[in-house]
Order: structure tokens, then sequence, then C-alpha cells
């Protein structure tokens, strides 16, 4: 599960840094059909995300900072590179680390 959230968490990043690009094509240059593609990707992709770290937060057992921390990262800018970089990286990490005691 925590994988499923790194992977959606990068993918997220990527899609809201494209949706940034096509902006200048849709409001300078009247090319609108970049930004509608692009755009029902990032969308669907936060939800996904959203809904993902909640989902992971149930069963994880994160506290409701972490968990909100997460959520809060998805509407900034590089916010979920960041996130995954310094909550879901290290918490796979520290949980394979873990798993090879067991």
């Amino acid at each position: 599960m925590l994988k499923l959230v790194r992977i959606t968490a990068i993918a997220e990043g990527i899609s809201y840094l494209a949706f940034a690009l096509t902006m200048p094509l849709k409001y300078m240059w009247e090319i609108a059909w970049p930004n509608k593609i692009v755009g029902m990707a990032h969308g669907v992709l936060f939800v996904a995300f959203c809904l993902l770290v909640v989902i992971a937060a149930g069963q994880l057992k994160w506290n409701k900072t972490k968990t909100l921390i997460l959520l809060i990262s998805s509407l900034l800018p590089f916010g979920t590179f960041w996130a995954e970089k310094k909550y879901l990286r290290e918490e796979e990490k520290s949980n394979d680390t873990l798993d090879s005691f067991v």
C-alpha cells in the first residue's frame, strides 16, 4: 500500500507541473486541448492520491498530523515530491528494516 501511495505521489506531482506548463498554452496562445488532457489527468491523480492517503492512514495507523501534512502537500507545487521523500520513502525504509528483523 505504501509503495502505491509513493508512486501516486510522484505521478500527481508530475501532473501538477505539467498542468502548470499547459496553462500558458491555454491563456496566452489559446491552445486549449493540452490543458484539457493534462487537467483531467491531474484531477484524477489528485483525487487518487488523496483517497490513497486516507486509506493508507487507516491501514498503517498514521496520526492525524502526518495525514493532514500529506493531504496539504497535494495542494502545493512540488509538495508531493517533498512529502514522498520526507514521509513516505522514510517510512518504507523503516518498514523494510523492521521486516528484515522479523
